[in-house]
C-alpha cells in the first residue's frame, strides 16, 4: 500500500465533507433556496430617472405600455408601466413666492417616478424578481424603443390580484 500524500488527504477530505453536506441536504436538516420561497405574488415597484434629458414634445415611457428591464446589468423581461409622474427639474425661488419653479437653466432635464408591475417570489428577505432581491436603492434600466434611461428603485410593494391595477394612481411625487 502507498503513502497517500497531503493532496490525496485533502482531496478525500472534501469528499467526506460534501457526502455529508448531501445527507444533511436529504433528510432536510438544511433548508436549500428553494424552500425559503413562501408564497408568489404580484409586486409593484416604482424606479426613481432622476435627471432625464428629453427634448421632445413628450416624456418617452408611458402608462399602459411595456418597458424592457435590466436588473444590474442583467437583462429580465418586458414588464408593464402602471404609472408615470415625471416633473421638470425644479428650482428654489423667492420671487415666485418662495415656491418651486421650473428650473430656466435646465429646461430639458425631468425627475420622473415610473410605476411597474410583475409577479415575484416572496422570500423572508422580500420580493425576488429574475433572480434578484427587488429592495430600494437598487440599480435599473428601463428601455423602451425610443428610451434607455438608468435609474433607482424608491419603492416596493406586494400586492394581491385586486390591487395591481390601481396602486400606481395613489402614489405622490415629493
Amino acid at each position: 500500500m502507498k503513502k497517500f500524500g497531503l493532496v490525496d488527504l485533502i482531496i478525500i477530505l472534501g469528499v467526506i465533507i460534501a457526502l455529508v453536506v448531501g445527507v444533511y441536504t436529504a433528510k432536510h436538516f438544511r433548508q436549500t433556496a428553494d424552500k425559503q420561497i413562501e408564497a408568489t405574488s404580484p409586486i409593484t415597484f416604482q424606479v426613481f430617472l432622476r435627471g432625464v434629458t428629453v427634448t421632445g414634445e413628450e416624456f418617452p415611457v408611458k402608462a399602459d405600455d411595456k418597458t424592457f428591464i435590466t436588473i444590474r446589468n442583467v437583462p429580465y423581461t418586458e414588464l408593464n408601466v402602471i404609472d408615470v409622474k415625471s416633473e421638470p427639474r425644479q428650482t428654489f425661488s423667492p420671487a415666485a413666492k418662495n415656491l418651486l419653479v421650473p428650473d430656466p437653466a435646465q429646461p430639458a432635464i425631468y425627475d420622473a417616478i415610473v410605476t411597474i408591475t410583475d409577479t415575484a417570489k416572496i422570500t423572508k428577505d422580500g420580493a425576488v424578481v429574475g433572480g434578484n432581491k427587488i429592495k430600494m436603492g437598487l440599480p435599473v434600466t428601463l428601455e423602451g424603443e425610443k428610451y434607455k434611461f438608468n435609474g433607482t428603485i424608491s419603492d416596493v410593494r406586494v400586492t394581491n390580484e385586486d390591487t395591481v391595477e390601481d396602486s400606481g394612481e395613489n402614489n405622490q411625487v415629493g
